[in-house]
């Protein structure tokens, strides 16, 4: 199975910027996209954003629209996660997948393959 593994949380201020990465033990195939989620505990996970592997289309949730940008790396197998203007809501444990469900339309769509996760902590 491919393995998923995410760097680059850690703590920043309101307004501040961090940067994940994630970066997947094999090729991971063109038809599936690469997926951010985020979750608090306590709450469902939720979609952050998404990039299509095939042409880079992305789709982002409206809570991070104009902040966070996904983007890919296809030659390194490495999925990137550019956060900026950080708002403390933004606290959470954020995940990567790998997903075969991205044309289904539906929103999250439903991964194959997780990270770990890594903690993500905004102070206000």
């Amino acid at each position: 199975d491919v393995q998923l593994v995410e760097s680059g949380g850690g703590s920043a201020e309101a307004g501040g910027s961090l940067r994940l990465s994630c970066v997947a033990s094999e090729y991971i195939h063109s038809s599936f996209c690469m997926v951010w989620y985020r979750q608090v505990p306590g709450k469902e996970r939720e979609g952050v954003a998404s990039i299509m592997r095939r042409d880079g289309s992305t789709k982002y949730a409206d809570s991070v629209k104009g902040r966070f940008i996904i983007s890919q790396d296809n030659a390194k197998n490495t999925l990137y996660l550019q956060m900026d203007s950080l708002k403390p809501e933004d606290t959470a444990v954020y995940y990567c997948a790998a997903s075969s469900d991205c044309y289904s339309g539906y929103w999250p769509p439903r991964a194959d393959y997780w990270g770990q996760g890594t903690q993500v902590t905004v102070s206000s």
